[in-house]
C-alpha cells in the first residue's frame, strides 16, 4: 500500500489546490495533493529495540506494513484514528514525538486478536499495541492504565499463593483505581451469587477471599518467579536507558 495513503500521513501533513493549471492541463482536487516538507530533528534511534525489549513487542522488525493488522481491527471498525499499522511505521522509523501524539488511545485495544490472526509474517501486533502501551507508561508518557494495574494485581497474587481469589482480586482493584466497592452492577452480582450458589461454596469462597490459602509447596515456584521478574524488569530498564530502581 502506497506510503502516501491518507492513514499514514496526517491530513495537516497535506495540501491540495481547489484551482491549479499547469502547463494548461487542469490538476486540481486530488492531483494535486502534495506531502508538506518538513524537518524532523527529534528521532529515537533506539525506539524499535526499546518497543522490542517490553513482553509483546519482540517481533516488531518482522513487519512490512501490508495492513492487515489494521483492516482486521476492531477498535479501528469504530475509531479510524486507531492505526496499530501507522504506530508499528513511526517506531521503526524512530519517529517518538509523532507517536505520542496518539498516546492516549493506543492503550485502547481490546485483544481480539484478529490482528495476529491476519498478519502474515508473525508481528503479533496486539502484542506490539501491548508493549507499546507499556512503554508509555515506563517512559511517564502516560499514566497506569486501568489493564495494568489489574495485571499487577493479578500477577501479584499468582507469585505469591500460587492461585487467585476473585473476591480478593475485585477489592484490590477497586481500591486501587479508586472505585467504590458498592456500585450497583456489583451489588447486583453479589445478590445473584448469594441467591444462585449453594451454601457451602458461599461460605468456601468468603474464606478463601479473607484468608487467601496457597497453593501446597509453592515456596519454590514463588521463588523462581520474582526472580525471573526481577530479571526481565531489569532487561527493560537497560534498554530504555532507565535507573533499574525506577
Amino acid at each position: 500500500m502506497p506510503i502516501h495513503e491518507k492513514s499514514l500521513i496526517r491530513p495537516e501533513n497535506l495540501s491540495t489546490h481547489d484551482n491549479l493549471v499547469i502547463d494548461g492541463v487542469d490538476v486540481s482536487g486530488d492531483f494535486s495533493t502534495f506531502i508538506r516538507s518538513r524537518v524532523v530533528t527529534d528521532y529515537n534511534e533506539d525506539l524499535q529495540d526499546e518497543i522490542a525489549a517490553m513482553p509483546g513487542g519482540e517481533y516488531i522488525h518482522r513487519c512490512w506494513q501490508c495492513g492487515s493488522c489494521t483492516n482486521s481491527c476492531t477498535v479501528n471498525a469504530e475509531n479510524p484514528d486507531f492505526n496499530p499499522r501507522y504506530w508499528i511505521y513511526l517506531i521503526r522509523m524512530g519517529m517518538e514525538s509523532e507517536l505520542l501524539r496518539d498516546k492516549d488511545i493506543i492503550w485502547q485495544c481490546v485483544s481480539c486478536n484478529k490482528c495476529t490472526s491476519a498478519c502474515p509474517r508473525d508481528v503479533v501486533p496486539e502484542g506490539v499495541m501491548k508493549a507499546t502501551a507499556h512503554w508509555l507508561e515506563m517512559k511517564g508518557h502516560t499514566p497506569k492504565s486501568n489493564s495494568l494495574i489489574f495485571d499487577e494485581i493479578f500477577t501479584d497474587q499468582v507469585v505469591e499463593y500460587g492461585r487467585i481469589e476473585d473476591g480478593r482480586v475485585l477489592m484490590e482493584f477497586m481500591k486501587k483505581t479508586d472505585q467504590p466497592l458498592l456500585q450497583d452492577w456489583l451489588v447486583d452480582l453479589v445478590k445473584k451469587l448469594v441467591s444462585g450458589l449453594p451454601l457451602k461454596a458461599l461460605s468456601k469462597m468468603g474464606w478463601s477471599t479473607l484468608f487467601h490459602p496457597k497453593t501446597s509447596d509453592w515456596s519454590k515456584a514463588r521463588d523462581a518467579l520474582r526472580e525471573h521478574i526481577a530479571e526481565e524488569k531489569a532487561k527493560q530498564h537497560a534498554a530504555l536507558g532507565m535507573d533499574p530502581a525506577e
